[in-house]
């Protein structure tokens, strides 16, 4: 009896109750996973671009499974993890911006405001550029998407004459590749930031899981 006590006891404990003391866990191991795995794919990505079309192109389906199944955990997975708990309205973006450019912005346990945002920014750029890039590959797929050549700027000329939508296509992925560096080098100077604001290690704590416990003013 003592036995199956104990049995029940250890399915119940959540990864939450392994953290250090004075610490709260805040990400599940899934984002975690993806999170690391995404930066590692990226670079894969970018380093690859001019003359690995194969490597780039596998990568690039891992990138959009990646994206894939972080929509899905926004949804189903953990607290810290979910959309409906970190995704604020413009209002309370720009509100804490401007605590920031104070410097009284409140430590939040999760994605604060502009995190939040920037989250959001990453995954609908990565989409993009995963979108454009499998339409790129095989110029017979824009037929899925009749309308898109229309609507992205038909008009382009290349050498005098009206540029094709595979050559549009190739265009925006650029574009989209780009914004996503920008995105990126933005992110890290965010959580550097914070990171300094705030006296606690962003990077580490994405990578143990754990950050420093709530205190008086902090936002759970």
């Amino acid at each position: 009896m003592k036995a199956k006590k104990t049995k029940m006891t250890d399915a119940a404990t959540d990864d939450a109750s392994r953290t250090v003391p004075g610490t709260v866990r805040i990400w599940d191991p899934l984002v975690r996973l993806f999170h690391w795995g995404l930066v590692a794919v990226f670079a894969v990505v970018w380093l690859s671009a001019e003359d690995l079309s194969t490597v780039h192109q596998i990568a690039g389906y891992v990138v959009a499974g990646l994206v894939a199944f972080r929509l899905v955990w926004g949804l189903v997975g953990s607290h810290y993890a979910r959309f409906s708990q970190f995704l604020k309205g413009p209002a309370a973006t720009l509100s804490y911006l401007g605590d920031m450019k104070r410097g009284n912005e409140r430590r939040y346990l999760g994605h604060n405001p502009v995190g939040a945002a920037m989250i959001l920014a990453l995954l609908l750029t990565l989409s993009g550029t995963a979108l454009t890039g499998w339409l790129s590959i095989e110029p017979a797929r824009l037929a899925l998407l009749p309308g898109l050549p229309q609507i992205v700027a038909p008009a382009w000329a290349d050498n005098g004459g009206e540029r094709g939508g595979s050559e549009v296509i190739e265009d925006l992925h650029g574009v989209f590749a780009n914004l996503m560096l920008f995105l990126v080098v933005l992110h890290v100077g965010g959580v550097v930031l914070a990171s300094f604001r705030h006296h606690e290690n962003l990077a580490r704590a994405m990578v143990t899981g754990d950050k420093r416990a709530p205190g008086p003013g902090d936002i759970a």
